[in-house]
C-alpha cells in the first residue's frame, strides 16, 4: 500500500510525500498524474519526500525517472528528500543520485538554490 499526500511549500513549489511501498501496480500510478497536474498548474519546483517509503521496485524507480523527464522538459526542477538506507541505495547503485539532486529533508530540498 502506498499513501500519497502533497503540500504547497511556497509560490510554485510543492512537496509530494510518499509512505509505504512504491511498486508495480495501481498504487504508484498517481505519482505521474500528480506531476502532470502540478506542471499544468505552473509549479516549478517539485520535491518528492521519500522518508516514509519502505520498499521500492524497478517500476517505482521508473515512476521517478518518468517524473524527472517530464519535470525537466517543462523547465522545472525535481528534488528528492528523505531517502535513506536501501531506498537511497537503489538510486545510488543506478547512479540516479548523480542526475537527480537528493537532500536529507524536504526542508533542505526547498531551501536549496
Amino acid at each position: 500500500m502506498l499513501e500519497i499526500t502533497h503540500s504547497e511549500i511556497g509560490p510554485g513549489a510543492v512537496v509530494i510525500s510518499l509512505a509505504g511501498k512504491v511498486m508495480m501496480g495501481a498504487d504508484s500510478e498517481p505519482i505521474v498524474a500528480l506531476v502532470d497536474r502540478f506542471l499544468a498548474e505552473g509549479r516549478r519546483v517539485i520535491i518528492f519526500d521519500l522518508s516514509g517509503v519502505t520498499r521500492m521496485d524497478s517500476t517505482g524507480v521508473g515512476r521517478f525517472i518518468y517524473s524527472y523527464n517530464r519535470i525537466t522538459s517543462a523547465g522545472a526542477i525535481m528534488r528528492m528528500a528523505g531517502a535513506t538506507g536501501h531506498i537511497f541505495d537503489i538510486f545510488h547503485v543506478s547512479l540516479l543520485d548523480t542526475v537527480i539532486p537528493f537532500f536529507p529533508t524536504s526542508e533542505a530540498a526547498a531551501a536549496a538554490a
